[in-house]
C-alpha cells in the first residue's frame, strides 16, 4: 500500500536572518528572523508563531535549545529578534519556525535554516596585518601576492576563512578560488569601518599538505579616484584567519603573520578601477597557491602592528558577483578602420575571452558606451579613465582571460593587436553587480515604456556595484548621495536592496561631518568639508524613512536616527527664523536648458527655494520617525520647527496670490509634493505647473531633484492625463527620447545624444546614470497601482490603485515584498477593465477603483463591489468593471 502525504495547506518558505538566507558572519547580538507564508486558501492570517534555535541540528529538544520563543500570539512574521542565550563568535545556530493561522491550521516545522556568527570582538582576531613593503608606488603597479603553506593532522569537520584587506583581495586555497564574489572586501569609509567576509572553505582544505594564496589590488583604497590616489592609505595590507575544526574537537588556526611569503612578480602588472588592467600571462606562476609550489625566492611578509581591529565589521550587503553572460551581436569595422564588437546592451562588468597566439603578442581592449555620429569608437566622455585591458600572451595553447580588480562600463569594445584572433565566437561580456535578488517586474501594452523599464533596471544593475554610484564608466563612479535618494524607491521595487542600503547608510552616518552636514559623495575621500547640499544631504532622512516604508523595519530608523537629527540640526544652524538661505547647493541638477531661451519661461529654480523645500521635507520625516520610535518630545519639537519652516517659505518665496518667485516646474513640484503651500493655494499652484508644462509643448524641464516627484504631483492634484502625456512624450526633453535614440540604459542628460547625432558636453555625459529612472516609482504605483501604506508599512497593508491612461490598454507588475508576491495585472477590452490581483498571506490590500469606472464592479464570484475602497485579503482576486 502506497502512502501519499496530503498537500499541506499551510507552509513556510524563504526563511531569512537579517535579510539573508543561511548567512555567515552575523555580528548583531540579536539577529532578526523572518519568513513567508504559503497557503492554498483565501483570507489567511498568521495568529501565532513558535521559533526554536539550537547549536545541534540533530536535536531540537527543549533542554538543548539556545532559545525557544514558545507559542507567541502574534501576526508578526518579519524582523523577530533572537532573545535567547548570548551568542558566541564563530558559532553556527540552527533555527526552525512553525505558525498557526486563523483557519485553525498549524504548519509543520519549517526546514532547518541557520546563521553563523562572525568575530564579535577585536580580541577574536589572532591574525596580524601583513603587507609587501612600505615603499609605496606613486602609480598603479604590480599586485602583491601572499602565500602560506601548512599541514593538517586529523579528520576535518569544517573550516572557515575570515578575511579582509586594505585594497581588494582574491583568495585561493590549494589552487581553487575562495568564494564567487569580486571586489571584496568592498568600498567603505575604510578608516571608520572595514568589512570582512567569512567563507566556508571546508571543501577546499584537505588532510595533509595545504596552502593558501591571496593577491591584492589597489581598488578604491589607494587607486585612482577623481584625480587623486591614496585617499585612505598608501600600503595594501592583508588580514586572514583560517579556522580549522577537527572531528575530535581540536582547532587549528592559520593566521596572517611574518611566516607568510610575498612577491610582486606575478602577472597582474597594473590594476585600477578607472584605468583597467595590464596582465602579462608570461609571468603567471603555476600552482603558486598550492602546497607543491616552492616559494623559497619569495620574501617574508611585513607585519604592520599600527593597523587596528576595532573598526572591523561583517558584511551586511550582498557581495558583487557575476550575473549574466552576454554574447556579442555583431562585429563592426568603423569608418576609421577600427575593429569594434557590439554587445547590444550598455552594461557593467568585463569581457571574458579566449585567444591563441605567440608569446609576447598583446591584445588591447578598450571600452565605450556609444559610437559617434560617423560610427567611430567614442571615449571622450570617459575623461581621464582609460577603461583599457592589455593582455600579453604566453604562447602555446589557447589562453583564457578576464580582469581581476577592475570593472568597465560599456556596450562596445575596440580590439587592437597585430596578431589577435578574438572574434564573435570566443568573447563574451560578463555582467557584474551586487547580488541583489530581483523583486519587481513591470510591463505594459506600450513597447517604448517597456524599453524604458528595461533601461531603468539596467541602469540600476550597472550602478549598484557595492555602493550606489552615479555612473560606472568615466573617472568618477562615486556614491553620489542625491542620485541615491532620488532613486531609492524605484530601486526597491526592482531589487531587494535592503542589505545594500543598510551597509551604505552606515557609511553615510560614519562620514557625516561634525557640523551635521552630509558629504556630496559617500564613501567620502576628500579633504575638508564638502557637503550640506539640499537634496543631496537629505539622503540622511529620505532613505531611512523610505526604507522603513518598504521593509517595515524600525531598526533602520533606530540606527540612523542620530544621523537624521544631526542633519536637520545642520540646516537649522544655518537658518535664520526658519529660512535656510546659506551655503552652496547643486540645485536642480541638469535641468532642461533651452539653447536660446529669451522669453523668460525659465527652467532655472532658485537654489534656496529648493533648499527650503527639502528642509521642510526632512523636518516632516523627523516627525514621522519620532512618532514611530515613540519620541514624543522630539515629535513635538519638529512639528514646531516645520511650522516655522513653512511660514518662512511663504514669506520668502510666495506672493500673496500664490505665485512662486521661481516659476519653474521644479519649484511648483517641490512646493506641492512637500506641502509647503496652504491647502487653499495648492489647486492654483498645480494649475500653474500644468500651464508651465503646456508652455513647453507638453515637455518636462526638471532636473535631478524635481523629476522624481513630477508625475506624482500631477496625478495627486487631478492631472493624470498630463502625467501620462509627459511619460509618453517622445521628443526631447522626455523619458522616451533616449529610448527612441536607441538607449539601453538611463542617460545622465535628457539629450546625451542630440537629435542631429552629436553629443552633449563631453566632460559630463554619461550614458548609464540612473537618476532620471526614478520615474519607475510612479509607474509601479500608478500604472500598476502597487502602493505601500504609510500607516502600516512594509506591505503588511497596502493599496492596489491602478490609474490607466495614455492609451495604454494593459499593464502588469509583480513585486516580491517581505511577505510574499504582490501582483497587479489589468487589461481593457470592449469597454471593460479586467483586473487580477494577488495578495500574500498575512497581509491585506485596499483596492481603490480607477476614476474611469462608470458601472458596477464585480469580483470573480459575480459579487457586486461597493463604490468605495474595497479591502482584499490574501489570495488571488479578479475584478471587472465598465469603463468610459
Amino acid at each position: 500500500m502506497l502512502n501519499v502525504k496530503a498537500k499541506e495547506s499551510l507552509s513556510l518558505y524563504d526563511l531569512t536572518c537579517e535579510y539573508q538566507v543561511n548567512p555567515l558572519g552575523i555580528d548583531q547580538s540579536h539577529p532578526r528572523l523572518s519568513w513567508k507564508i504559503r497557503s492554498d486558501e483565501m483570507d489567511v492570517f498568521q495568529t501565532a508563531y513558535e521559533i526554536r534555535v539550537t547549536t545541534d541540528p540533530k536535536s531540537f529538544v527543549h533542554k538543548g535549545l539556545s532559545w525557544t520563543s514558545g507559542k507567541v500570539s502574534s501576526d508578526q512574521s518579519v524582523h523577530i529578534a533572537y532573545q535567547g542565550n548570548e551568542l558566541k563568535s564563530g558559532q553556527r545556530y540552527y533555527w526552525q519556525v512553525r505558525i498557526w493561522d486563523n483557519k485553525g491550521h498549524a504548519s509543520s516545522w519549517s526546514t532547518v535554516n541557520f546563521w553563523e556568527m562572525g568575530l564579535l570582538a577585536p580580541s577574536d582576531w589572532k591574525a596580524k596585518w601583513i603587507q609587501y613593503t612600505k615603499d609605496t608606488p606613486k602609480a598603479s603597479g604590480p599586485s602583491p601576492m601572499f602565500r602560506k603553506a601548512w599541514n593538517t593532522n586529523g579528520k576535518i569537520k569544517q573550516a572557515r576563512l575570515y578575511i579582509t584587506s586594505y585594497g581588494l583581495y582574491e583568495a585561493y586555497i590549494n589552487g581553487k578560488r575562495v568564494g564567487d564574489a569580486y571586489f571584496t572586501p568592498g568600498w567603505t569609509s575604510f578608516h571608520k569601518q572595514l568589512q570582512y567576509q567569512v567563507y566556508d572553505v571546508s571543501s577546499l582544505v584537505k588532510s595533509g599538505d595545504n596552502a593558501i594564496g591571496v593577491s591584492l589590488g589597489d581598488g578604491w583604497f589607494r587607486g585612482n579616484l577623481m584625480g587623486g590616489r591614496n585617499f585612505w592609505g598608501k600600503d595594501l595590507s592583508l588580514l586572514a584567519q583560517l579556522v580549522i575544526e577537527y572531528t575530535n574537537g581540536e582547532q587549528q588556526l592559520i593566521i596572517s603573520d611574518d611566516s607568510w611569503k610575498t612577491s610582486l612578480n606575478g602577472p597582474i602588472l597594473l590594476s585600477d578601477i578607472y584605468d583597467g588592467e595590464r596582465y602579462d600571462a608570461r609571468k603567471e606562476i603555476a600552482n603558486w597557491s598550492t602546497a607543491e609550489y616552492n616559494a623559497q625566492q619569495w620574501q617574508p611578509a611585513l607585519v604592520n602592528d599600527t593597523l587596528s581591529y576595532e573598526h572591523l565589521i561583517s558584511s551586511a550587503a550582498p557581495l558583487v558577483k557575476t550575473q549574466e553572460h552576454i554574447k556579442p551581436v555583431k562585429i563592426i569595422t568603423t569608418p576609421k578602420g577600427e575593429k569594434v564588437i557590439d554587445f547590444g546592451q550598455n552594461l557593467v562588468g568585463w569581457v571574458n575571452f579566449h585567444v591563441k597566439g605567440q608569446a609576447g603578442d598583446s591584445v588591447v581592449i578598450s571600452h565605450a558606451e556609444v559610437l559617434d555620429k560617423e560610427g567611430n569608437f567614442y571615449i571622450e566622455n570617459l575623461r581621464r579613465a582609460k577603461q583599457q585591458l592589455t593582455y600579453t600572451l604566453k604562447g602555446g595553447a589557447e589562453e583564457h582571460y578576464h580582469p581581476h580588480f577592475s570593472f568597465q562600463g560599456f556596450r562596445y569594445i575596440k580590439i587592437d593587436g597585430a596578431k589577435e584572433l578574438i572574434d564573435l565566437a570566443n568573447i563574451e561580456a560578463v555582467v557584474l553587480h551586487s547580488d541583489m535578488q530581483q523583486t519587481g517586474t513591470f510591463e505594459t501594452s506600450n513597447a517604448l515604456i517597456n524599453q524604458l523599464q528595461h533601461n531603468i533596471q539596467w541602469g540600476q544593475k550597472g550602478n549598484f556595484v557595492d555602493v550606489p554610484t552615479d555612473c560606472p564608466q568615466r573617472d568618477e563612479r562615486l556614491g553620489w548621495t542625491g542620485d541615491a535618494q532620488a532613486f531609492f524607491t524605484t530601486a526597491a521595487y526592482n531589487r531587494d536592496v535592503a542589505g545594500f542600503f543598510i551597509k551604505w547608510l552606515k557609511d553615510v552616518k560614519a562620514d557625516q561631518f561634525k557640523s551635521g552636514a552630509i558629504p556630496h559623495v559617500v564613501p567620502y575621500m576628500f579633504n575638508g568639508e564638502q557637503g550640506g547640499s539640499a537634496g543631496w544631504a537629505d539622503v540622511a532622512t529620505i532613505i531611512p524613512w523610505n526604507f522603513y516604508q518598504v521593509y517595515g523595519d524600525e531598526q533602520i530608523l533606530k540606527d540612523q536616527y542620530t544621523s537624521m537629527v544631526n542633519w536637520v540640526q545642520f540646516m537649522t544652524d544655518n537658518s535664520t527664523d526658519g529660512l535656510w538661505n546659506k551655503g552652496w547647493h547643486f540645485g536642480d541638477w541638469l535641468f532642461y536648458v533651452p539653447n536660446d531661451d529669451r522669453d523668460g519661461r525659465a527652467a532655472i529654480t532658485d537654489k534656496y527655494l529648493i533648499a527650503q523645500c527639502f528642509y521642510a521635507h526632512s523636518a516632516q520625516l523627523m516627525i514621522n520617525a519620532a512618532s514611530v520610535l515613540h519620541k514624543s518630545d522630539d515629535k513635538q519639537r519638529y512639528e514646531q520647527l516645520l511650522e516655522k519652516i513653512k511660514k518662512a517659505f511663504l514669506h520668502e518665496f510666495v506672493t500673496p496670490s500664490g505665485r512662486l518667485v521661481s516659476s519653474s516646474q521644479t519649484a511648483y513640484v517641490l512646493a506641492l509634493n512637500f506641502d509647503l503651500l496652504p491647502e487653499n493655494m495648492r489647486a492654483e499652484a498645480a494649475k500653474r505647473l500644468v500651464e508651465n508644462i503646456r508652455s513647453y509643448d507638453n515637455h518636462l524641464t526638471t532636473g535631478f531633484l524635481g523629476t522624481p516627484y513630477l508625475c506624482h504631483v500631477l496625478s495627486r492634484f487631478g492631472y493624470l492625463d498630463v502625467a501620462y502625456q509627459l511619460l509618453l512624450q517622445e521628443t526631447y526633453p522626455s523619458w522616451l527620447y533616449p529610448v527612441k535614440m536607441g538607449a539601453t540604459t538611463i542617460w545622465e542628460r535628457w539629450d546625451g545624444i542630440k537629435p542631429d547625432g552629436t553629443f552633449q558636453n563631453k566632460d559630463m555625459n554619461s550614458f548609464n546614470h540612473y537618476a532620471y529612472g526614478a520615474i519607475g516609482d510612479w509607474m509601479y504605483k500608478n500604472i500598476a497601482g502597487i502602493q505601500p501604506d504609510e500607516i502600516i508599512p512594509g506591505y503588511k497593508q497596502f493599496r492596489i490603485a491602478p490609474k490607466p491612461g495614455g492609451e495604454i490598454t494593459s499593464a502588469k507588475a509583480d513585486f516580491e515584498s517581505v511577505y510574499g508576491k504582490i501582483s497587479s495585472s489589468w487589461r481593457i477590452e470592449n469597454n471593460t477593465m479586467h483586473l487580477e490581483i494577488e495578495v500574500p498571506p498575512n497581509t491585506k490590500a485596499k483596492l481603490v477603483f480607477p476614476d474611469i469606472k462608470t458601472g458596477e464592479a464585480k469580483d470573480e464570484k459575480g459579487k457586486t463591489l461597493a463604490d468605495q475602497d474595497e479591502w482584499l485579503t490574501s489570495g488571488k482576486h479578479s475584478v471587472t468593471f465598465n469603463v468610459k
